[in-house]
């Protein structure tokens, strides 16, 4: 009988140790924040860009403070269907806050129903929902750069330039700047809105201009190196100025320009691509607009961290729109940078 009570005893210890480890084990996967990342393209450079310093800022912090993170991606091909279907399953896994580069801005009540109904917080970035949207919720919130600003400050790289070199854009004489416009995807707020600013500004430094033609490019560099190509065949030298959304496209636009074997450096973009920095570098550029990846990142991570574990967001410039914007300025073929908080002053 003895035996037979000691022999239940470690039995029902046993069991305690087992019940204890196994909830030890719950409460350490409890403890793992779990994040998830999706992004509407997988070959778009300037987003896989910041996904790309999202990892790296994401493996420092494992090194630096033994961060407890788990981050994964999905992308969803353009497809806004798949993108639900993704937050679907990322909210199905208990992930703790996502971080949405949407497909299309207009579906972001979709995406913003289903986060809500889990209780999982949304970090909207780059591609941003419409404003009305964003007060839906206390826990949603945008990260992206401002798109007047990029567009103002693309603008004031070709007022500059005319200043100082008004032969070389204004290479007939006449008093007018003929440009083309390459433009981003037609459902792209960054896209009107760059478009808009960049134009206005050179109208408002008194410069005249005619525009020979404008297309839509999706941010793509193929697709603006055929436009161009096209434009070249339709214009040649009349074309005095190309203005473009983003330094893909600029990219696009320069290597038409240089099948086409021509010489031809007045082109300006937006993004601060190291690829798009090294054309302004070579005088292929006449400049573009540097909207930090790495600053993107941090700001992306800090507040969905910051979200998931619901502490307070102190310290982060989160303007009325619940947006929190990156800083710009721009690096021209001089390389001179110029920020618009510092209106009239450049420095190097």
């Amino acid at each position: 009988m003895v035996f037979l009570a000691a022999g239940v005893l470690l039995a029902a210890a046993a069991a305690v140790a087992v019940w204890i480890g196994n909830s030890r084990s719950r409460m350490e996967k409890s403890e793992i924040l779990k994040i998830g990342v999706l992004i509407y393209k997988e070959d778009d450079t300037f987003v896989s860009g910041i996904v790309e310093e999202m990892k790296r800022q994401f493996k420092d912090d494992e090194r630096e403070k033994g961060s407890r993170i788990r981050m994964d991606f999905a992308y969803a091909e353009e497809n806004q269907s798949i993108q639900n279907e993704q937050i679907d399953k990322y909210l199905s896994l208990d992930y703790d806050v996502l971080c949405v580069n949407l497909v299309d801005r207009t579906e972001a009540a979709i995406v913003i129903e289903k986060a809500k109904a889990a209780d999982v917080p949304v970090v909207f970035f780059n591609r941003e929902p419409v404003a009305e949207d964003l007060q839906q919720w206390d826990r949603l919130y945008y990260v992206g750069s401002d798109a007047k600003e990029s567009g103002t400050l693309e603008g004031l790289l070709v007022v500059d330039f005319y200043k100082k070199y008004p032969e070389k854009l204004d290479k007939n004489q006449d008093g007018v700047i003929q440009y083309v416009l390459l433009e981003g995807e037609s459902r792209h707020q960054d896209s009107l809105i760059r478009t808009e600013y960049s134009v206005q500004t050179l109208v408002d430094a008194g410069i005249s201009l005619e525009r020979l033609d404008g297309g839509i490019a999706n941010w793509v560099r193929s697709q603006a190196e055929a436009l161009t190509t096209q434009w070249l065949k339709e214009y040649g030298s009349e074309i005095e100025l190309i203005i473009s959304n983003n330094d893909d496209m600029a990219l696009g636009a320069i290597d038409a320009v240089e099948n086409w074997h021509v010489k031809f450096s007045n082109i300006v973009g937006i993004d601060g691509t190291p690829e798009g920095l090294a054309a302004v570098e070579s005088q292929k550029m006449i400049g573009t607009i540097v909207a930090g990846q790495e600053d993107y990142a941090r700001v992306i991570l800090d507040l969905a961290e910051r979200m998931a574990r619901r502490e307070a967001l102190d310290g982060l410039d989160i303007r009325e729109d619940k947006s929190i914007r990156i800083p710009m300025y721009s690096v021209n073929c001089d390389g001179k940078i110029r920020r618009l908080e510092e209106e009239g002053k450049e420095e190097n």
